[in-house]
């Protein structure tokens, strides 16, 4: 049988398998900086400079010092080994840039909601969109300098999370805090692909 350019027996060099991972939250709460603490290339960033005409749009209420943000999305890349590629899609935090989601998210494998407890309300927005998607995410709790710490069940109860969606607290600025959260992550995939086949 003639099978064109694709011959299924040519023990050629295969192509990588990539993952697609979304990085969400509520604005300022670390996106950005967790796509970069972890990628092994220098992150695409499409930051602008907040201006006068944010005034009265966007909130900046907790994070006054934040003079960028996030207008279409960051994006990384992580080499797990040579058939195994993730890709990390950090998503815009303004309401305004909402249109960008959809897009970002076909594809994509599951989702890290990043929360910051000086403003946690923001990240209910990603919180309701992942769930009604259906799409596998956890919490990750970026833990800023000089804001109140609370515990990881504390946060599960404020966001009224399902019990079986992870919450875990981080640093994004750490490399290997980060990576926790993206371990944790694609586990809590794994379990919730074993649970669909076996219900």
């Amino acid at each position: 049988m003639d099978y064109g350019l694709f011959d299924p027996d040519d023990e050629g060099p295969s192509v990588p398998t990539a993952i697609k991972i979304l990085v969400a939250g509520g604005f300022g709460a670390g996106k950005t900086t967790l796509v970069g603490s972890v990628s092994e290339t220098r992150p695409l960033r499409t930051e602008e400079y907040l201006t006068d005409q944010s005034i009265g749009i966007d909130d900046i209420s907790g994070v006054e010092a934040k003079t960028t943000t996030t207008v279409a999305m960051d994006f990384g890349r992580i080499t797990i080994n040579e058939s195994l590629l993730l890709y990390l899609f950090g998503t815009p935090g303004q309401d305004r840039f909402w249109f960008v989601w959809e897009e970002l998210a076909l594809g994509a494998l599951g989702a890290i909601v990043l929360a910051d407890t000086r403003r946690l309300a923001d990240c209910f927005p990603s919180v309701d969109y992942f769930e009604r998607c259906d799409m596998p995410f956890i919490v990750a709790v970026n833990c800023f300098e000089g804001a109140r710490q609370y515990r990881a069940e504390e946060v599960r109860q404020a966001l009224d999370l399902a019990p079986g969606v992870p919450v875990l607290l981080c640093d994004a600025r750490e490399r290997e805090s980060s990576k926790s959260v993206l371990i944790a992550l694609m586990e809590h995939v794994m379990t919730a692909k074993v649970a669909a086949r076996t219900a």
